[in-house]
């Protein structure tokens, strides 16, 4: 199932996730050359992808990963190196990845910056994007295997979402085989849903003879910045916005959680 919508309209215009999808595209489109530039895009994720065992000293200098035909990623100790649980958030490794961090950011992100307000949900949002970080860092500290992709910090979005919303309805897309249709869900089954799934999937990660089971998903970085969200968000949400939108979503739909 494909979340498409919400029913959880936003008080003002949305700026910063606006900036933030913006950003993302940019990079794919002119940094990484859109995943059409083979070079370009092996070179962003070598070069700018977080690799734990460059950030702990865990993988042996010179060690290559192979990233397809004649491409590989050597672990290095170069400066930038450092950067890379910031940068790393900004980078994808292909169209799928890109479109789906995107659409899960389009219907969640607005909300939770209508309640935080513009700057703070910038913070909010990197924040949990380098809580992220450090978990996937944590599980797998000696991986030589260079990681991107928004989806940690966006999971903060989506952890937010779950402690501000709960109730609203969420447009979910059910597609099997040719048969397609909506169905409106609570946000709290759609994001404990996805939340389990993640778990099912980065648990046997810690069993140290299968580090392999997540088939390459930094799945603990997706479980780290949604856990991140739910602490945080108390901390940065804006009392008075948030109060604004509740009382006029009351007002607008008394029938509606």
């Amino acid at each position: 199932m494909i979340p498409i919508s919400d029913d959880n309209p936003t008080l003002r215009t949305p700026v910063m996730t606006y900036l933030l999808l913006a950003t993302l595209a940019l990079v794919w489109v002119f940094f990484q050359g859109a995943g059409f530039n083979v070079v370009a895009l092996a070179s962003s994720i070598c070069d700018l992808g977080l690799v734990p065992g460059e950030l702990t000293g865990g993988a042996p200098l010179g060690l290559a990963v192979p990233l397809g035909d004649n491409i590989a990623c050597v672990v290095d100790n170069a400066s930038i190196n450092r950067m890379t649980p910031l940068t790393s958030m900004f980078l994808h490794g292909s169209w799928g990845h890109l479109l789906g961090n995107v659409l899960f950011f389009w219907v969640f992100g607005n909300n939770i910056e209508d309640s935080m307000g513009r700057l703070r949900f910038l913070v909010f949002y990197l924040v949990c994007g380098l809580v992220a970080a450090a978990a996937h860092v944590a599980v797998d500290p000696t991986s030589p295997v260079p990681t991107v992709g928004a989806s940690g910090a966006i999971a903060g979005v989506l952890g937010a979402y779950l402690v501000l919303y709960p109730r609203v309805r969420v447009n979910m897309l059910f597609i099997f085989f040719i048969f397609f249709r909506i169905f409106p869900i609570p946000a709290w089954g759609v994001l404990l849903w996805w939340f389990v799934l993640q778990l099912i999937t980065g648990l046997p990660q810690l069993m140290t003879l299968r580090p392999e089971v997540s088939g390459g998903v930094a799945v603990w970085a997706h479980i780290g910045g949604f856990v991140a969200g739910m602490v945080l968000v108390k901390l940065f949400e804006n009392p008075r916005y948030t109060s604004r939108r509740t009382t006029w979503r009351h007002r607008m739909h008394p029938d509606h959680p």
